[in-house]
């Protein structure tokens, strides 16, 4: 049985950080590049950082410099750093593997930054 849960998310005032977690199923997580995505009130889903299973990264151009995407193997645990938050980085957050299989979007973790 697959599950993707999300973790950590919240209200934070700009400028502020966040760590957001999501614990894979083990039979996904070692043989797969993960994704974390957002889907903010109005607008499609979007990837927002992947890491491959050899920890290569990339990230969309609005989150570069500001948010970090990590793995630990170890706790089949994908992870995203997010400092300097903005208020348009308010969205619901996920994670899926990359590419992304839509059988596996779990419930997400609401992250709001607002003052």
């Amino acid at each position: 049985q697959v599950q993707l849960v999300e973790s950590g998310g919240g209200l934070v005032q700009p400028g502020g950080s966040l760590r957001l977690s999501c614990a894979a199923s083990r039979n996904i997580f070692r043989i797969n590049a993960m994704g974390w995505y957002r889907q903010a009130p109005g607008k499609q889903r979007e990837l927002v950082a992947r890491i491959t299973i050899g920890s290569s990264t990339n990230y969309a151009d609005s989150v570069k410099g500001r948010f970090t995407i990590s793995r630990d193997n170890a706790k089949n645990t994908v992870y995203l750093q997010m400092n300097s938050l903005k208020p348009e980085d308010t969205a619901v957050y996920y994670c899926n593997i990359f590419p992304v299989r839509n059988s596996y979007w779990g419930q997400g973790t609401q992250v709001t930054v607002s003052s």
